[in-house]
């Protein structure tokens, strides 16, 4: 065997060269990374300039489309310099600096691009490709908003498209709004962590159900599309199984939806409820978290939490039902895309139908006055 094979079948160069790849990825990461913070410092710049000159000088509204054209002739194989995205870039710089102090941070920007900003979220904003940024400063409403998606594109590695989701979905207004009892059931700072963990309501929008359906046909779906599910649950939940079977004293029970989250290091269960909250079915979650507990929990697995979802459900009423409870759960809503059952859809009238008819309503007479 020639010694150059006998040298790249050998354990201690696999070895090498596996850590020497590694190495380079995490080489070429960091040089993506650093390329991208200075664009995203250009764009910011280019902004900050753009409004300045718009404050001040005499160029007129139509000066960014020319502005455009300059530097692209100048720069012919760099992109980003379209008129819309130089206008992306003035929102950029508008949305993120305080307008008290813009004109200052214009000044400064040459010694400082991000003057007087959070030193954290510069740091973050600069990790975040510019697509995503157009997608955060285009849809939030203030810093805060921005900031949670842009830590949460982060932590979870969302791409664009999902990112684009989870603002439309309202995220940000519904992380950790659960009415739960973990501040009294659960120790800091895991109690914060599971409460920010749940959402209040979740929305199941990538299936649609007909009516009449039941809490088993809702399982069914969520399971089909456990991938989405797993999405809008968030990161961390491993999928277990559904209608989880127990034996306990002889009799069998079956739990809705079992997951093992994986940074709470704790079993979640799941129920579900295809009509209002009551508050015996709080007494029912309570009963399988301490059968999961001692059952499934290991001795080095954090308590079990439960989840309850409901279709609707009285905040005031929840409190009340958790009050009491010793093992650690909250209550959410859920919201469906709901179809009509196909008799009903039989019966409306079409598009082309509506049409007609509209076409057959009489003319107004001319001299008709506008209401």
């Amino acid at each position: 065997m020639p010694a150059d094979m006998k040298l790249t079948q050998g354990a201690d160069y696999r070895d090498w060269l596996v850590s020497i790849k590694s190495r380079i990825h995490a080489a070429r990461m960091k040089i993506a990374l650093s390329a991208n913070g200075e664009l995203i410092a250009l764009y910011y710049e280019l902004g900050a300039q753009i409004t300045e000159r718009e404050s001040t000088a005499q160029w007129g509204t139509g000066f960014i489309d020319a502005f455009s054209k300059d530097l692209k002739a100048s720069f012919p194989d760099v992109g980003g310099f379209s008129a819309k995205n130089l206008r992306y870039c003035r929102a950029f710089f508008r949305f993120y600096c305080d307008t008290a102090i813009w004109q200052q941070a214009v000044a400064k920007l040459a010694s400082d691009p991000w003057a007087g900003m959070d030193p954290e979220l510069v740091q973050h904003i600069a990790q975040i490709p510019w697509g995503h940024h157009i997608q955060i400063f285009s849809r939030c409403s203030d810093l805060a908003e921005a900031a949670f998606y842009i830590g949460q594109t982060l932590e979870q590695g969302w791409s664009r498209d999902v990112l684009a989701m989870q603002l439309k979905s309202r995220l940000y207004d519904r992380a950790g709004k659960a009415v739960t009892n973990f501040s009294r059931t659960l120790p800091a700072p895991q109690s914060d962590l599971a409460q920010q963990t749940l959402k209040d309501p979740y929305t199941f929008d990538f299936m649609s159900m007909t009516a009449p359906y039941n809490e088993r046909d809702v399982e069914r779906q969520l399971t089909r599309h456990i991938t989405h599910f797993l999405l809008e649950l968030g990161k961390g939940f491993a999928f277990i199984g559904r209608q989880y079977h127990l034996e306990i004293a002889g009799n069998d029970y079956y739990i809705d939806l079992l997951f093992y989250h994986v940074t709470l290091k704790c079993y979640v269960v799941v129920e579900l409820k295809n009509r209002k909250f009551i508050p015996e079915y709080a007494g029912k979650l309570n009963f399988y978290l301490s059968a999961v507990d001692s059952l499934l929990k290991r001795d080095d697995d954090e308590p079990t939490i439960g989840l309850l979802l409901c279709r609707d459900k009285n905040n005031i009423e929840v409190e009340f039902a958790l009050r009491d409870m010793n093992k650690p759960m909250g209550v959410s809503e859920y919201s469906l895309m709901e179809t009509l059952p196909d008799n009903l859809k039989a019966a409306l009238p079409t598009v082309e139908e509506i049409e007609r008819d509209l076409k057959q309503l009489p003319k107004k007479d001319p001299g008709e006055e506008e209401l």
